[in-house]
């Protein structure tokens, strides 16, 4: 969800059959007859396919999480280059996120998703081929890398449903849709486990092997079943607008503290549990029991923040979040020290837990901040002659919400790569994590202290509602 907008709906007093051309060029998501007796079934289905092809990207976006447990002795990687190897899909997924969005309306929600899906047979056909001992370190930098492209399906994914839902339905839609996605990053790491199990660590290519099927379904799926809205577009100048305003980076900053935490560690967390207790964990497999609970837990609870942010406000939950999050890091420290791996292991899902209520969380404030600056200004952004300054108001809200959205989701998966470079340092330099731990700590206080000064500081420019 970003900059790309909806068409503007007609009213009309009949309800319009629409035929299976996967075009739309009548869709009028808030008119309520239109909707009830046309748009919902439509909606849905589309929001079921995207769901499903989301989650496959999240999965190869996710895969180096689990190949860094089957690469043992016999490829002769030390813990700071498999930390490299999980750093990099996060930084090609931050980087497309931001076109990928765009492309929506450029080309088409369903084309896109045809295109974005067979995108990742790019990393998995050469993972499922080239992957054993003796292969080079710089070509498993090349395949980890390529592994991004399924960062930027989620973008995608959210900017398209965006567009088939009312208003007024769109939290539930896109909290769907991103759940879905993300539980694509428990879902590949059971694979792993699945395999480990099965047939040991001699076989990685079976992990990306499994996705090829699930990758050529979902192209399929979208070509069979999604549609495109031609009326869709971005508009010019939206996301300019949105980068010169503080609060875009103020909300980045928070969304790396949250979303960047949660896909920071889903990639880190095995690994770092194999390396931090190798004592408990002789194989891969043991530790990958363990690993999926984290992301897990995380996705499944995600939507709880935009619950609680409802109903106790967004800032609010994110500062406490956060301070949460703090006190986590903390236990988390405190174990590693004591070498206490059940503290650990409470410590570490109590991040994910945070991580994600705070992903629901600082999701919600960012419409309510435009919305309260609306509402403040009365009509900020350029005047329409036949529209009332409260509608001018809004729609600026809405246009500003969306650009921050879509620079924040690109901005705040960042925090993938801040979080693996963190550890990969903090091994080189200590030969453990402590001081990575130390450096988590810091950034959620500060996280903490940004929100409350920002959005919670009592005085008269604090933003009502927020």
């Amino acid at each position: 969800m970003s900059t790309v907008t909806s068409p503007v709906d007609v009213p009309a007093t009949t309800t319009t059959t629409i035929p299976r051309r996967h075009r739309l060029e009548d869709w009028r998501p808030e008119d309520p007859q239109f909707w009830e007796r046309t748009g919902a079934p439509i909606a849905r289905r589309n929001l079921l396919v995207s769901i499903f092809a989301e989650h496959v990207g999240f999965s190869v976006w996710s895969l180096w999480s689990v190949m860094v447990l089957f690469l043992g002795p016999a490829y002769g990687i030390d813990p700071a280059g498999k930390f490299l190897l999980t750093a990099v899909p996060a930084a090609l997924g931050a980087v497309l996120r931001l076109p990928y969005t765009l492309a929506v309306a450029r080309f088409g929600g369903r084309n896109w998703t045809i295109f974005s899906a067979l995108m990742l047979l790019v990393p998995a056909v050469p993972m499922a081929v080239l992957i054993e001992p003796g292969v080079s370190y710089s070509t498993l930098l090349v395949l980890a890398c390529l592994a991004g492209v399924g960062g930027g399906n989620f973008a995608s994914s959210m900017a398209n449903i965006n567009l088939f839902y009312p208003d007024r339905l769109k939290g539930w839609a896109l909290g769907l849709n991103a759940g879905g996605g993300n539980l694509g990053v428990p879902a590949v790491q059971l694979v792993g486990l699945a395999v480990l199990a099965t047939v040991g660590a001699a076989y990685p290519r079976l992990v990306p092997a499994v996705y090829l099927p699930l990758i050529v379904l979902a192209a399929l799926a979208a070509a069979r079943w999604l549609d495109n809205i031609p009326g869709a577009h971005n508009e010019p100048g939206a996301l300019r607008e949105a980068a010169r305003d503080g609060h875009t980076w103020i909300m980045s900053l928070l969304y790396i503290g949250t979303f960047g935490s949660f896909i920071g560690f889903g990639f880190a967390f095995g690994q770092v549990l194999q390396i931090q207790f190798a004592d408990r964990f002789a194989t891969p497999v043991e530790a990958a029991y363990l690993t999926f609970l984290g992301p897990l837990v995380g996705s499944l609870i995600r939507p709880v923040g935009g619950a609680l942010a409802d109903r106790f406000g967004g800032a609010r939950v994110t500062f406490w979040n956060f301070v949460a999050m703090a006190l986590g890091a903390v236990g988390v420290l405190a174990a590693a020290r004591d070498r206490s791996l059940a503290l650990y292991l409470i410590g570490f899902v109590s991040l994910f837990v945070f991580s994600g209520i705070g992903n629901g969380s600082t999701y919600k404030m960012i419409p309510a901040i435009f919305r309260a600056r609306a509402t403040a200004a009365g009509s900020p952004g350029t005047m329409a002659p036949a529209a009332s300054a409260d509608e001018v108001a809004q729609r600026w809200a809405r246009r500003m919400s969306g650009s921050l959205i879509g620079i924040a989701g690109a901005v705040g998966a960042f925090g993938g790569v801040l979080v693996n470079i963190a550890f990969r340092q903090s091994f080189l330099t200590t030969g453990n994590a402590e001081a990575a731990y130390v450096a988590f700590i810091g950034a959620y206080v500060v996280c903490a202290v940004v929100t409350w000064v920002v959005y919670l500081r009592p005085g008269r420019h604090r933003l009502r509602g927020v």
